[in-house]
């Protein structure tokens, strides 16, 4: 009779399996670009799922030229507002921040996020970053962005998120004059990506609490003569006597979902700015309707419905068409079964 051979699914790289400690994914690079100034990342929030017919434009693919059915995430991604400058330089001991220079006008519902500085020079900031710029201490400059869900009807809450992205392109006294005519104004999804650009995307997924081996890991249900104690979704040992101690190898029970994933070369299908086009009848489940610019991204995203998404350029792309693809039609039936 064959050896049943069924060993435990899902990666250790991932390991230790913990609650992410912020729903604001983060990024820990950025991909260098060349030509004029630029910000790099953008944020949204996840709608939902739709699927759309377009004209395969892959080379080589076996439909090109043909129309094909895609499924799509649909991302609203409201207008984000630049709430600080900050600069970085490179030392033995990693990257660290010099200095920072704070908005005059912010947000209101700023507020609720951090205790905004009220005595703040930005002028005299502004004045340090150049000096320092001059004496070439400067290696990198990123801003301090926030969002804006109060715009946003499908998000029960008026508490913005922030986050930090990179300017690339350019010297560096470009990117911080870049930066200065961004500061306090509002940036668009059309002013950073294009129809047809690879990104990565990165979110904290669906939650599941904590979950038994067999769900967490996969683990296959123990038989009836190795279940006769009961305990059917356990497994069948922790291990050897010796060395006497559990390895963190060993599938157990923990927190499942709510991690930080990152998916990479995502396509972007469409950016457009009137949701209706794309808005199901009745709204999205979970959601509602989309009111602001969307991107529609090719496949799956982390996350659920309402989730921070969080868009960078690709850091490693791979080959992909040249502009965005033709699309004929996209689906807009209700999802509400």
């Amino acid at each position: 009779m064959a050896t049943i051979h069924s060993p435990r699914k899902g990666s250790l790289a991932f390991s230790p399996r913990k609650r992410a400690k912020s729903p604001v994914a983060r990024f820990g690079s950025w991909p260098e670009s060349e030509g004029e100034p630029k910000v790099q990342g953008f944020a949204g929030y996840k709608a939902g799922m739709t699927h759309l017919t377009m004209i395969d434009d892959s080379p080589h693919s076996l439909t090109e030229g043909m129309e094909i059915s895609v499924p799509a995430t649909v991302i609203e991604v409201p207008a984000m507002k630049v709430a600080a400058i900050r600069v970085y330089s490179h030392t033995p001991y990693g990257t660290k921040s010099i200095t920072e220079a704070w908005a005059k006008k912010l947000d209101p519902e700023l507020n609720k996020l951090l205790p905004v500085p009220k005595k703040h020079d930005a002028g005299a900031a502004l004045k340090r970053i150049e000096e320092l710029i001059s004496k070439g201490v400067v290696d990198d400059v990123r801003i301090l962005t926030y969002t804006l869900p109060k715009n946003v009807g499908g998000i029960p809450k008026k508490k913005p998120d922030m986050m930090e992205n990179r300017i690339g392109g350019g010297g560096i006294p470009a990117r911080f004059e870049y930066a200065k005519s961004i500061m306090d104004k509002e940036i668009k999804a059309s002013d950073v990506f294009n129809g047809g650009e690879l990104v990565d995307v990165a979110a904290i997924t669906t939650g599941k609490g904590t979950q038994g081996p067999v769900k967490r890991w996969g683990v296959k249900l123990r038989k009836r003569k190795h279940a006769r104690t009961g305990k059917k979704r356990h497994i069948g040992t922790l291990g050897p006597w010796h060395p006497a101690r559990v390895s963190w190898r060993v599938p157990q029970l923990g927190q499942t979902g709510y991690h930080q994933r990152t998916e990479f070369n995502k396509r972007i299908l469409q950016i457009g700015a009137d949701g209706d086009k794309i808005t199901p009848d009745g709204g999205f489940l979970n959601y509602g309707i989309v009111k602001n610019m969307f991107i529609l991204i090719k496949g799956t995203v982390p996350g659920p419905a309402k989730r921070l998404v969080r868009i960078r350029a690709a850091l490693r792309p791979k080959m992909a068409p040249k502009g965005a693809p033709e699309i004929r039609h996209i689906s807009v039936e209700s999802k509400q079964g």
